[in-house]
């Protein structure tokens, strides 16, 4: 199997948030990597993955930093593949992280999701994939389905939920 998306974290103290996308992609049966690179402490070998993500098959790379969080935008910098931001929650709260990914300047996008938003930058990266691969269609389909589900069995069970005042 080649990986279709990438998950790159500037330091494996990011994996407990990064384990949400792991956990999804998997999930989803769609194959993925996980890599510690820093763009600061391993520049060479960051420039290295992204000039030959594309050639390697990968769709989708989703890059986690915190702090200055630069790693997103540098990898963006040196590849066609659409970058998924994930800031991760480190220090001010993770709007540092926030603001030095979605700060990009033109031509050089990256999606940004929320702080610590790993799950969500793995919906993304399917839906990505997902415009050319029916069987993903299907799978994100059922997956969103599933979504509203939970939602309608948690507003039957806060039907239950009796207080003297409640009108519903």
């Amino acid at each position: 199997m080649k990986p279709r998306v990438s998950i790159i974290m500037g330091s494996t103290s990011d994996l407990p948030v990064m384990e949400a996308a792991a956990k999804f992609l998997n999930e989803m049966e769609v194959p993925f990597e996980i890599n510690a690179l820093s763009a600061h402490r391993t520049p060479e070998k960051v420039e290295e993955f992204a000039r030959n993500a594309c050639a390697r098959g990968v769709g989708v790379i989703i890059a986690a930093a915190g702090m200055a969080a630069h790693l997103p935008g540098v990898i963006a910098a040196m590849t066609t593949l659409p970058v998924i931001g994930v800031p991760i929650k480190s220090s001010l709260e993770g709007l540092d992280a926030l603001l030095a990914i979605v700060q990009m300047p033109p031509g050089i996008p990256v999606a940004t999701v929320g702080i610590n938003g790993a799950q969500n930058a793995a919906i993304l990266a399917v839906e990505i994939l997902a415009t050319g691969d029916q069987t993903l269609q299907e799978k994100l389909a059922r997956f969103k389905e599933d979504l509203k589900k939970k939602i309608v069995k948690a507003n039957e069970e806060l039907a239950a939920v009796k207080f003297p005042f409640k009108v519903n």
